[in-house]
């Protein structure tokens, strides 16, 4: 008991302030209530966070998620979102229960990347728009097209060039704080960007929207049965699977780091998968956001010195407390400190720091990463990831598929000799054809396919064809 009040203690109090600013972010972003943003971080903290599997990472509403739910949110309406997320974990539940936690790991960290710089690019346009109170439009391309018009009109505008003044200063106080003494970096950047915001707003009188709050009872919504009957289309039903499918890889890759950063218990996958499940069926009863483990919060809590999952149950205690009885402290917060915090968020998804690297010793990953990010930001985030998907195993056949022609002259008049080995496959032949083609047309050819560990059919159909009009015989394998 004296490790917990020594170590997770004073840890639960710094998540708790990492997790405030962000559950409301991620909330308005998505285009719900605040307190639905921190309904799940609560149920993130008691119910995921006393359940086996991780340790040390937290789990609330994660920015990851924002274009998906916003999408969701404007297709079938906030009513239905509780029955999506109620589905959505009843599938990680049984995927948990089927074992099948650790196959999340096998998805290319490409994809993976691509996905969360899809997801950062639109978070990023979206939030410009949030931070000068500006509408903003529905479709990615449509925001980041938008930019430079929206841009141009807020300079003729005080109240939009005052909000955009806010949500720079916040970022610029976000992107600082690393330059800070470490003494100074013990309070969270985010808490002190926000708070920073919201007093300047405030003694200043600046002419800023700020949160609308209701109390936390009066944003519960539990799903009805016209809300469960719209799973039975065929796009609600995609939804489901993509948040199940991106929650779940979301958490488990934010496991595989958090384990990275300290020496304790390793994450058991499966039973993480579970606890995930539980979390959000429980968000879903509630209608509420969808949840993950969220890297930001989970290496603030192990930085903090958290030793056990006392720390991030005791954090949803810090959230339910202040939801219950500090509401309205919430109503002073500007939307453009809080749009701030999400632009900052946003840019750190974005790998810029792999690109170059990644562009130089990898670049079929390189491309897997573009193709994915563009697709998500041009069409949607589960479209966008199946065509990763798709990129990274074309890009894994293309690289597996190698066929070789190698050429042996024998002495004196004897055929020659020609071996073909490898992997043949209908990405390599036109490769494979060209070389055969290119052979000495005035020599007898003696073709040996037994080297082949693989021949699909196009290329055993393209083989037998020219060696029944070159070698007079169809080439077998050994």
């Amino acid at each position: 008991m004296s490790a917990v009040l020594r170590r997770d203690l004073p840890a639960s109090l710094v998540v708790f302030l990492v997790a405030l600013p962000l559950c409301v972010g991620v909330a308005v972003a998505s285009g719900v209530p605040a307190e639905l943003g921190l309904i799940t971080g609560i149920v993130g903290g008691l119910v995921a966070g006393a359940m086996p599997g991780s340790s040390l990472q937290v789990s609330g509403p994660a920015a990851g998620l924002t274009v998906l739910v916003f999408e969701a949110v404007r297709e079938y309406g906030a009513g239905a979102l509780g029955a999506i997320v109620l589905a959505a974990g009843l599938v990680q539940l049984l995927l948990g229960a089927l074992r099948l936690g650790r196959w999340f790991r096998a998805v290319s960290l490409s994809v993976v990347e691509g996905m969360l710089a899809g997801i950062g690019l639109t978070i990023i346009a979206g939030q410009l728009y949030a931070m000068a109170d500006a509408p903003a439009p529905g479709s990615g391309l449509g925001k980041l097209a938008g930019l430079p018009g929206m841009l141009a009109g807020s300079a003729g505008s005080g109240a939009a060039l005052t909000a955009l003044g806010v949500g720079v200063a916040t970022i610029a106080v976000l992107a600082g704080w690393p330059l800070l003494p470490e003494k100074a970096r013990r309070v969270p950047a985010p808490l002190v960007a926000v708070a920073a915001a919201t007093g300047a707003t405030l003694l200043l009188d600046l002419p800023v929207r700020s949160l609308d709050v209701r109390g936390l009872l009066g944003s519960i919504h539990p799903p009805g049965l016209d809300d469960a009957a719209r799973l039975a289309e065929v796009g609600a039903l995609g939804t489901v699977l993509a948040f199940a499918l991106i929650a779940s890889a979301e958490t488990l890759f934010s496991a595989a780091a958090v384990d990275r950063m300290h020496d304790g218990p390793r994450t058991d996958y499966d039973r993480e998968l579970i606890a995930q499940g539980a979390g959000n069926a429980v968000c879903g009863a509630l209608g509420a956001l969808p949840m993950t483990a969220v890297i930001v919060r989970s290496s603030a809590n192990v930085r903090a010195g958290a030793r056990t999952k006392a720390s991030r149950v005791l954090h949803g205690v810090w959230l339910l407390l202040f939801a219950a009885f500090l509401p309205s402290v919430l109503g002073w917060i500007p939307l453009a400190a809080l749009a701030g915090v999400l632009v900052h968020a946003g840019w750190k998804l974005i790998p810029l720091a792999r690109l170059r690297p990644l562009w130089r010793e990898q670049r079929g990953e390189a491309a897997v990463l573009a193709v994915t990010a563009v697709a998500v930001v041009a069409l949607n985030l589960f479209e966008g990831v199946l065509i990763g998907l798709v990129a990274a195993i074309a890009k894994s056949a293309w690289e597996t598929s190698h066929v070789h022609v190698e050429t042996r002259a024998p002495d004196g008049d004897g055929p020659l000799r020609v071996a073909v080995t490898g992997n043949a496959t209908f990405l390599r032949l036109p490769k494979l054809i060209d070389a055969l083609d290119a052979l000495p047309h005035d020599r007898r050819i003696e073709l040996d396919v037994s080297g082949l560990r693989h021949l699909d059919p196009s290329c055993r159909a393209a083989l037998t064809e020219w060696a029944d009009g070159r070698c007079g015989t169809v080439p077998a394998r050994a």
